[in-house]
């Protein structure tokens, strides 16, 4: 049976540019959040684990209407920047990033939190200026909950559907994902083809499930 691997490497690709995109965002973002002592800290908080409780479609059908060139922001990257980002590639890597976006955050965020504050302290008496302390003493000692963050915001990626489909719509080898692919394939009746994708997405699920647990399995028999 002759199946279609390109929506295959299409999910790849996207899983992959928006783990790199989250990486250099939600690191830092991750870090301001838990030393943060702002009022207004509990609404940023908010905002970054919406996605968590939104249907995916509420937020596609959103940045639908935002980044439409009929609409004012979409007009002026349009217009300003020749960037085009309803159905097509580039806004699939941006629903993404916001979409996956708290996978990346809270780990971290949690972790560093917990962090003692005798650790800085000790960092700054050395003369290390925060952004250092962060990069070179912090982020190393939370690493479990980065590779967690970074695993965790891939799959769920691999994942999407509802908001691929509202923002990316169905187009071959540009926004058609697995999951796209497979709700293609049963549309069509040909259920040989969608088990073989859903096979592959099941078996790639359970690693990345499997992977974070023992992880944190050997991060707590560590401790």
């Amino acid at each position: 049976m002759a199946v279609d691997l390109a929506p295959l490497w299409l999910t790849a690709r996207l899983a992959t540019v928006t783990t790199l995109i989250l990486l250099a965002v939600g690191v830092p973002l991750a870090g301001w959040i838990a030393h943060s002592r702002s009022r207004f800290k509990p609404v940023f908080e908010t905002l970054i684990a919406m996605p968590l409780v939104l249907p995916p479609s509420v937020l596609g059908f959103y940045l639908l209407m935002a980044l439409s060139p009929a609409r004012s922001l979409g007009a002026w990257l349009h217009a300003r920047l020749g960037v085009d980002l309803v159905f097509s590639f580039p806004g699939l890597v941006a629903g993404s990033v916001l979409f996956s976006l708290p996978f990346m955050v809270q780990p971290l965020q949690a972790a560093l939190t917990n962090l003692p504050d005798s650790l800085r302290e000790a960092a700054y008496t050395l003369g290390k200026s925060r952004p250092a302390t962060f990069w070179q003493v912090e982020l190393p000692c939370v690493r479990p909950a980065l590779v967690a963050g970074t695993v965790m915001a891939f799959a769920h990626t691999v994942g999407e559907f509802g908001l691929v489909l509202m923002l990316g719509g169905n187009i071959p080898g540009v926004t058609r994902v697995a999951s796209i692919a497979i709700y293609n394939e049963v549309e069509a009746l040909n259920y040989g083809a969608a088990h073989l994708y859903a096979a592959i997405l099941c078996s790639f699920s359970f690693a990345v499930v499997l992977a974070v647990h023992l992880l944190r399995r050997r991060t707590e028999g560590g401790a």
